[in-house]
C-alpha cells in the first residue's frame, strides 16, 4: 500500500524559532501511516534536538534530501527563494503562506505546479475545521505572550499590592480588539491581577469580555456619541460630529491608561490605527503599549515599528510585537503542529495526499481548488 511522506522544513526567516512538525505530532503522523521526514536542526529553535525526532521514528534528512523524497512539504511562514525554488512540480506546499499579502508566490508556485495550501484561508465558520485553525492557535499563543511582555515592561505592580509600606494600586490595562487574540491578552492580563477593560467594533462581544472578569468598554452609551442602533435591528450610519464623539471617548479611555494592548489586523491589508501620536502624548510616564498589529503592513499604533522597542519623549513605551509566537516557539510549534496534523489527516486517503476541490475545507485551502 501506497504511503504519504511530508517533510518539515527548518525555517529560514531572521527571528522565526518556530517548526512545522514536533515529536509528538510524528508520533501522531506514524500512527495515522504518514512516513515522516524533518530537515536537520528544524527544531532548533524550538528546544527539540535531531535526535528527538528520530526517536519518534522521523527520519532526520538534509534539505536536498528532503525536497527530492516529500510529497508534502511542511512549513510555518512563507518560504523563502531558496526554499521556494527546491520544491517540484508534483509537490505540496503547506503552510500560512501569506497568499493575501503575497500573491506572487502562490501565482510563480502553481506555474511551476507546485500545489499550495494556506492554513491563512481556513474558514473559521466550520466547526469541523476548528482543530485545524492555525490562525487561532497562534493569536492565543500571542495574545497571552503579550499580556506577559506588558508586564514585563511596566515597571510597577500589575495586581493591586498591600504591604507594610502601603497599598499599591492594580495596572489598569486596555484591550483593543476581543477576537482570540484579545481575549486570551485579557484572561492572562486578568490572572496577573491588573484591572482590565477592552473595547471591540463588535457589541456582541461584550459577553465573551465580561466572561472573562473585564469590563467592556461601550462607547456608544459614552455621552455625546450616540447608538449606532436604526430601524429593524440594521445599523445605521453615524453622522460625522457621532464618528469624532466616539473617537474621542476611545481615546480618553486609552490616555487615562496604564497598559494598552491592541490586536486589530485585517489579512493581507493595513491595520486600523487605534492608537494616535496625539494620544500617545498624552498618556503618563511610564505606560505601556503593546502593538500586536505591527507589521510591514503598519500597525495599531502611530510610533510602533515590528520587532523594536521605543520609548518616547514623554516616557511611553512602545513594543511593535507582532511575531510573538516565534518568542514562544515551544508552545506556538506544539499548537501549530496539532493544527497540521488535523489537516493531514483530512486530505489523505488510502495512502495518498487528495486536494478535492468539492470539499469545503480543501477548496478554500488552496484558494478556490487545485487538482
Amino acid at each position: 500500500m501506497a504511503t504519504v511522506t511530508v517533510g518539515a522544513v527548518r525555517e529560514r526567516a531572521p527571528g522565526e524559532r518556530r517548526v512545522a512538525l514536533v515529536p509528538e505530532a510524528v508520533t501522531l503522523l506514524r500512527r495515522a501511516g504518514i512516513d515522516v521526514l524533518v530537515e536537520t536542526g528544524a527544531g532548533s529553535g524550538a528546544w527539540f534536538t535531531d535526535a528527538d525526532y528520530t526517536a519518534v521514528g522521523a527520519t532526520v534528512v538534509p534539505p536536498d534530501e528532503l525536497y527530492a523524497r516529500a510529497d508534502a512539504v511542511l512549513c510555518v511562514g512563507p518560504p523563502d527563494a531558496e526554499t521556494a525554488e527546491a520544491l517540484r512540480p508534483g509537490q505540496t506546499l503547506i503552510g500560512l503562506l501569506e497568499p493575501l499579502r503575497r500573491p506572487g508566490l502562490v501565482k510563480e508556485l502553481t506555474a511551476r505546479g507546485v500545489r499550495t495550501v494556506s492554513l491563512d484561508l481556513l474558514p473559521r465558520t466550520l466547526s469541523r475545521a476548528q482543530s485545524m485553525d492555525a490562525l487561532t492557535s497562534q493569536a492565543s499563543v500571542a495574545g497571552y505572550k503579550a499580556a506577559l511582555l506588558a508586564a514585563d515592561s511596566y515597571d510597577r505592580f500589575f495586581p493591586m499590592l498591600t504591604t507594610a509600606a502601603g497599598t499599591m494600586r492594580p495596572a489598569q490595562v486596555l484591550v483593543l480588539g476581543a477576537g482570540v487574540a484579545g481575549l486570551q491578552a485579557i484572561a492572562t492580563a486578568r490572572r496577573l491581577g491588573g484591572v482590565v477593560t477592552a473595547y471591540d467594533v463588535r457589541p456582541e462581544s461584550r459577553g465573551e469580555v465580561e466572561s472573562l472578569g473585564a469590563r467592556f468598554l461601550d462607547i456608544q452609551r459614552e455621552p455625546g456619541t450616540g447608538s449606532g442602533a436604526g430601524q429593524g435591528g440594521y445599523a445605521r450610519e453615524l453622522t460625522e460630529e457621532e464618528q469624532r464623539a466616539q473617537r474621542e471617548a476611545l481615546e480618553a479611555h486609552i490616555a487615562r491608561s496604564d497598559v494598552v494592548i491592541t490586536t486589530a489586523q485585517v489579512p493581507g491589508r493595513t491595520p486600523p490605527l487605534l492608537v494616535t501620536s496625539e494620544v500617545l502624548g498624552r498618556m503618563a510616564a511610564g505606560s505601556v503599549v503593546i502593538d500586536l498589529a505591527a507589521s510591514g503592513l503598519g500597525g495599531n499604533v502611530a510610533d510602533s515599528a515590528p520587532d523594536k522597542t521605543v520609548v518616547l519623549d514623554n516616557g511611553v513605551t512602545v513594543v511593535g510585537a507582532g511575531r510573538l509566537p516565534s518568542a514562544m516557539p515551544t508552545a506556538a510549534s506544539t499548537a501549530y503542529a496539532r493544527n497540521l496534523v488535523a489537516l493531514l489527516r483530512h486530505l489523505v486517503r488510502d495512502g495518498a495526499l487528495v486536494l478535492d476541490p468539492a470539499d469545503e475545507i480543501t477548496a478554500a485551502l488552496t484558494g478556490g481548488g487545485q487538482s
